[in-house]
């Protein structure tokens, strides 16, 4: 490896300035095709396997005799385990490597996803998503600290994007595969549906924390479908942008930095939104009438495939304009007017779904360009940690937004005074992006 680094720099300054950008081009899109694709698949299944809960509510509620708060409370106690082991598991990412570390998540949230076909009472039903938030934590920012290692700054609202479909993608193949399986299953070997739905989609995230272990290279220079050029330009760019005197490095400085701080409160309420489409939307849409675990699943993918190519065009232009903060500002305006529309047209199932698809493309447009900020001000390990941190408090809102919906229902029979509190979140993300946030080009 000694040899690559040393021997490609002086050949790199002897390429004219077009095949240097050739060759630069060339690497980034060889690992985007190589990397990309493999890690969107992975968090499609961590997508799943956190809310098919939101799914199998639609049943398992009636079985078990589980009231809406029970349900509120027990979607949204993942985000606890998940803030307490956000941090560590980023730590450990940095110092261990990304490939043990993202297996080991993977293969143990397969596992607590299984393991939720023996729930019997609300302590069991708290415990393992508990236990599945502590597995899952570090995923998500630790594929965003892995990115960094791959991609300049000039390329990662867009690589972002292109990661982040994978919310989307989720969604709108998590609806139409769990309806399909619970209408399909119930009863099928003394289980019911919603326990098959938890098997069924637990088992191929085991199988692909082996995956990665075989195959998920941890830096450019362990790439063998790199050339040795490929792998000195990659690496000399990004460690270049990463000794950037302006970034802070240290641990310390991201928890003392008032900016990660700023983001967290942004990111908190950008997550509210997200929490709210994937564990209620098929409650949202049995509301409005629509019958059928199969029809809810195929009708709750809509908003999900309109957000999906906002994510991914939002992310481009971003890049290309080299702007940050009214693209995410705006998206979450959307995101605020959606989820308002949302709660205020639940008597006409067509204009429910409209919101719910204007707001959905709100809140997935905010994602990757929302995430290309920290990155601009924070390198190694504060950039560890404080992408973790971010990611920790943000997520919160993943267990106060399903709480808050459920607590609402159960308390006023209605669905539109949750949206409402989710739908003032969103706009404060706007405020608090509008105000603090400033970003160069």
């Amino acid at each position: 490896m000694s040899s690559v680094m040393t021997g490609a720099p002086g050949a790199l300054e002897s390429l004219p300035p077009a095949e240097l950008a050739q060759q630069r081009n060339e690497a980034y899109r060889k690992i985007t095709v190589r990397l990309i694709p493999f890690l969107v698949f992975l968090f499609i299944l961590a997508w799943i396997d956190r809310v098919n809960v939101g799914f199998a509510k639609l049943q398992m509620l009636q079985d078990l005799q589980f009231s809406e708060a029970v349900y509120g409370l027990g979607a949204g106690i993942f985000f606890i385990g998940y803030f307490l082991f956000e941090v560590p598991s980023n730590l450990l990412l940095e110092k261990i490597g990304a490939r043990k570390t993202l297996a080991r998540i993977t293969i143990l949230w397969g596992l607590a996803s299984m393991a939720m076909i023996f729930v019997k009472t609300p302590g069991q039903f708290y415990a393992l998503r508990f236990l599945l938030g502590i597995f899952e934590a570090g995923f998500f920012p630790g594929v965003v600290l892995y990115l960094t290692y791959w991609f300049p700054a000039d390329r990662r609202a867009r690589i972002n994007g292109l990661f982040m479909t994978s919310f989307a993608i989720a969604g709108v193949i998590g609806g139409p595969l769990a309806g399909f399986i619970m209408s399909a299953m119930d009863g099928v070997d003394g289980l019911a549906n919603w326990q098959w739905l938890f098997v069924i989609e637990g088992i191929p995230s085991v199988l692909a924390g082996v995956a990665v272990l075989m195959f998920l290279p941890e830096k450019p220079v362990n790439a063998k479908w790199l050339t040795a050029t490929e792998q000195t330009l990659v690496t000399r760019e990004v460690e270049a942008e990463a000794r950037d005197p302006a970034k802070h490095s240290a641990l310390k400085d991201a928890f003392s930095n008032s900016r990660v701080w700023i983001c967290a409160a942004i990111y908190f309420c950008v997550v509210s939104g997200n929490a709210t489409i994937a564990f209620w939307s098929p409650s949202i849409i049995k509301e409005l009438g629509v019958k059928g675990n199969l029809q809810i699943g195929l009708i709750s993918a809509i908003p999900f495939v309109a957000g999906t190519i906002a994510m991914v065009l939002n992310g481009i232009h971003s890049d290309r304009s080299g702007e940050r903060r009214m693209h995410c500002a705006m998206a979450t305006l959307l995101a605020a007017v959606g989820l308002t529309l949302t709660g205020m047209w639940l008597h006409s199932a067509t204009l429910a779904l409209v919101a719910l698809t204007i707001a959905s493309v709100g809140i997935l447009a905010a994602f990757p360009v929302f995430w290309s900020l920290p990155s601009a001000f924070l390198a190694g390990t504060a950039a560890a940690g404080g992408i973790a941190l971010i990611n920790s408090i943000g997520n919160l809102a993943g267990f106060v937004a399903p709480y808050m919906i459920g607590w609402f229902k159960t308390n006023t029979g209605q669905l539109s005074s949750g949206l409402y509190f989710v739908a003032a979140l969103e706009a404060c993300a706007t405020v608090l992006v509008l105000a603090f946030i400033r970003t160069r080009r």
